[in-house]
C-alpha cells in the first residue's frame, strides 16, 4: 500500500535512554512503513542539551509554537548524579519545564484503560483526566542555603517605586528558604484551558488547592478560578456537567470514593505528583497519555513517565528489557491525529485510531510486557521483550490496513 501523506510537519523531540531506544523502535516498526513521515528534529538527549547549553530545547519550543503540534521523547532532568555521570557543564533545568513555560501550557494526563489491568481502586470505573498547570511554582523556584543566624525577608521592589518587604524566618541556625511565584495571566490561561478542555470532553471539573493555610498564593488561585468560571456557568449548564472547588486534602478524599470520570486540575505540583499516583494506581506509568495544551491552541504530546535508567543500563549490557512502549505510541498517536486535524488529512488521524486500537488488541489478546504480565487479571499472559512487543503491535496494524 502506498504511505499516507502528511502536508505539515511534526515537532519531533528525540529524548534519553531506553525511551530512546523506544523511540527509534516505533519509527522503524509503527510509523515510517506506513507513513510518509514528515518531521523538524531536534534532539533532547542530555548530551546534545549539554553541547548547545540548553538552547536546543528553547529552539524545539519555537519550532512547536510554529507548527503546533509537537511529539516528545522522555528526558533526563539531571540531579548532581548525573551531572557526574555525563561530565555536564552545569546541573540543566527540566526540559519539560521549560518548554511548558514557553508554551504558557496545561498538562492533561489521563489513563489508558484496558482489559484485564485492573485499578487498584476498586471502585474506579471511568478514567481520571490530570490537569497540570505547567507554569511557575517549584519549577521556577529560587532557593539559597542559610549558613547560620540572621533574618530573611521576602522583598518586592516596584517600578513605580514602592517597596514591600515581608520577615520570613528570624534563623538562629543553619537551614533553607526557597522562594516561588506565579502570574495572574499564567493562572488565568490555565483556568480557560481546564473549562475549555472540559466542555471538550464532557466531563466535571475539579479544582483543589490549600487556601486555607495559603491565604495569598492558593488562594489567588481560587480566586481566578471562580471569576473565569463566570464565563463559563451557562456552558456547564448546559452541558450538564459541573465546576466543584474544595481543599487538595479533602480533594484526595473525594477522589478516592468515587468512580473516576472527571478531570481533576491541579497546581504544577501537585499534578506532577498525582498523576503519577493517578497512573500507577490504574496500573502502570506507562499507561497514560500526556498533552500539553497552550492558550492559543498549540499541542505537545509526549509520555508522562521518565527515561527507564535500570532497562537501559539492562540494554547496555546486552541484556533482554521488556520496557513498556504503550505511552510514547500514544504520543505518537495523539501527535499525528492533531496533526491530520488541524490539515484535515482524515486518512492520518484514522491511522492514528488504528494504531492505538492495535497497541489494545495486542496487549487484551495477552502479548504484553513485563509490567503488564505482573498485574493482569488474564490468564496465561505471554511476556516479550521490548521490541516483540512493538512487533507484535505492528502485526495487528497491518491485519487493519
Amino acid at each position: 500500500m502506498a504511505k499516507i501523506q502528511m502536508t505539515t510537519p511534526l515537532v519531533e523531540m528525540d529524548g534519553d535512554e531506553m525511551t530512546r531506544i523506544l523511540w527509534k523502535m516505533i519509527k522503524d516498526e509503527l510509523l515510517l512503513p506506513f507513513i510518509d513521515l514528515k518531521t523538524e528534529y531536534y534532539d533532547l538527549g542530555l548530551e546534545y542539551r549539554d553541547k548547545t547549553d540548553d538552547q536546543v530545547t528553547i529552539d524545539a519550543a519555537e519550532a512547536n509554537k510554529k507548527y503546533g503540534v509537537s511529539v516528545k521523547c522522555a528526558t533526563i532532568t539531571p540531579n548532581p548524579a548525573r551531572v557526574e555521570e555525563y561530565g555536564l557543564k552545569k546541573m540543566y533545568k527540566s526540559p519539560n519545564g521549560t518548554i511548558r513555560a514557553i508554551l504558557d501550557g496545561t498538562v492533561f494526563r489521563t489513563p489508558i484503560l484496558v482489559k484485564g489491568i485492573d485499578p487498584c481502586v476498586r471502585n474506579w470505573k471511568k478514567p481520571i483526566t490530570i490537569a497540570r498547570h505547567a507554569y511557575g511554582d517549584v519549577y521556577k523556584n529560587t532557593e539559597m542555603k542559610i549558613p547560620g543566624p540572621g533574618e530573611a525577608k521576602l522583598v518586592f521592589d516596584g517600578k513605580d517605586g514602592s517597596h514591600m518587604e515581608k520577615t520570613i524566618f528570624d534563623f538562629e541556625e543553619p537551614g533553607i528558604i526557597q522562594g516561588i511565584h506565579n502570574r495572574d495571566a499564567s493562572i488565568e490561561s490555565f483556568a480557560r484551558s481546564c473549562f475549555t478542555y472540559a466542555l471538550a470532553e464532557k466531563k466535571d471539573l475539579w479544582f483543589a488547592t490549600k487556601d486555607t493555610i495559603s491565604k495569598t498564593y492558593d488562594r489567588d488561585f481560587k480566586e481566578i478560578f471562580e471569576k473565569v468560571y463566570e464565563e463559563y456557568k451557562d456552558r456547564f449548564e448546559e452541558a450538564g456537567i459541573t465546576y466543584f472547588y474544595t481543599l487538595i486534602d479533602d480533594a484526595v478524599a473525594r477522589i478516592v470514593r468515587s468512580e473516576g470520570g472527571m478531570i481533576w486540575a491541579c497546581k504544577n505540583y501537585d499534578g506532577d505528583v498525582f498523576s503519577d499516583m493517578i497512573s500507577t494506581a490504574f496500573g502502570s506509568l506507562a499507561m497514560m497519555t500526556s498533552v500539553l495544551i497552550s492558550p492559543d491552541g498549540k499541542y505537545e504530546y509526549e509520555a508522562a513517565h521518565g527515561t527507564v535508567q535500570k532497562h537501559y543500563y539492562k540494554y547496555l549490557k546486552g541484556e533482554e528489557t521488556s520496557t513498556n512502549s504503550v505511552a510514547t505510541i500514544f504520543a505518537w498517536t495523539g501527535a499525528l491525529r492533531k496533526r491530520g486535524e488541524l490539515d484535515g488529512n482524515k486518512e492520518l488521524m484514522d491511522f492514528a485510531d488504528k494504531l492505538e486500537k492495535a497497541t489494545i488488541d495486542t496487549i487484551e489478546g495477552g502479548t504484553m510486557t513485563g509490567d503488564l504480565v505482573r498485574m493482569t487479571t488474564l490468564p496465561n499472559p505471554k511476556k516479550v521483550d521490548s521490541l516483540g512487543f512493538i512487533q507484535a503491535i505492528r502485526a495487528n496494524l497491518e491485519k487493519s490496513l
